[in-house]
């Protein structure tokens, strides 16, 4: 017997929408991987995109346990020599709490052409309104 590998004129994608009110940030970035990966199916194929759309509701909402808040780092370096900028966790879930989210989310996603695409149906809001109900999404429950 073969092996099923999956073309790119076979893919299905559906949309799903994950609520992160008062769940941990990597728990909700981890199913969400998942889901932008395509590993639920079972047609999963490895070299070919075979993702569903993720929609992640309440960022500001998603809780960072331990004292993550507080040691947890972001750091960026602007390109001139000397300028590393480092921003704690508590001021980034505070001014914006996407950016966290999406952090999360895009270190869970291989670095190839087929986890960019992957991020790219990501879509992240800070409350409880998002924009595509015409697609009908499906809750997914944690």
């Amino acid at each position: 017997m073969s092996t099923y590998m999956a073309k790119k004129s076979e893919i299905d994608r559906k949309w799903y929408v994950i609520d992160a009110a008062g769940k941990p940030l990597g728990r909700v970035a981890a199913q969400a991987a998942v889901l932008l990966r395509g590993k639920h199916k079972p047609t999963f194929t490895p070299h070919v995109d075979c993702g569903d759309h993720v929609i992640i509701i309440n960022c500001k909402d998603a809780v960072l346990t331990g004292n993550k808040l507080i040691q947890k780092k972001w750091y960026r370096h602007t390109g001139y020599i000397g300028h590393l900028k480092e921003t704690r966790y508590d001021t980034l879930m505070a001014t914006r709490p996407t950016k966290a989210m999406e952090l999360a989310v895009k270190g869970m996603i291989p670095s190839n052409t087929i986890g960019r695409s992957a991020l790219l149906r990501l879509r992240l809001f800070e409350g409880a309104e998002h924009n595509h109900q015409a697609q009908k999404p499906e809750a997914v429950e944690a």
